[in-house]
């Protein structure tokens, strides 16, 4: 078997609208198409980063809480690359994101940093090369 790429990861959240504005308005991303689907009383939204598709993002009603400590077993966190891992944060905590301490990875000596979405799901900053 050959994977070619990541085809898209896919989010459950528990306000829909929230969630989508914090993707689209505080993190970027650009809605491409949204559908209600009533027999789940679930919405589907398609997300883009810098043109390509990348996320999905879904609610269902009372969906179970999953654990998202960073070292529980399973996804752990998304990690997105920025020029800037500090003035990305300034920009996240000036929207009132959640987020932790500047760091430096040990093994790469590259500034990183957590963030956390509306439902505490880790996703961190990277900084590009």
């Amino acid at each position: 078997m050959r994977i070619n790429r990541v085809h898209h990861i896919a989010i459950i959240a528990t306000d829909y609208e929230l969630s989508k504005k914090f993707y689209t308005e505080v993190l970027g991303f650009e809605l491409l198409s949204e559908v209600y689907r009533a027999e789940r009383d679930s919405w589907m939204g398609d997300l883009a980063l810098n043109g390509t598709y990348l996320l999905e993002l879904f609610s269902f009603p009372s969906p179970p809480e999953r654990g998202s400590g960073p070292e529980q077993t399973g996804l752990r966190h998304l990690a997105f690359e920025v020029d800037d891992v500090e003035a990305a944060l300034a920009e996240l905590a000036a929207a009132g994101v959640r987020c932790e301490e500047l760091r430096v990875d040990p093994h790469t000596g590259r500034r990183m940093a957590f963030f956390f979405d509306p439902d505490g799901q880790p996703l961190e900053l990277y900084q590009a090369a």
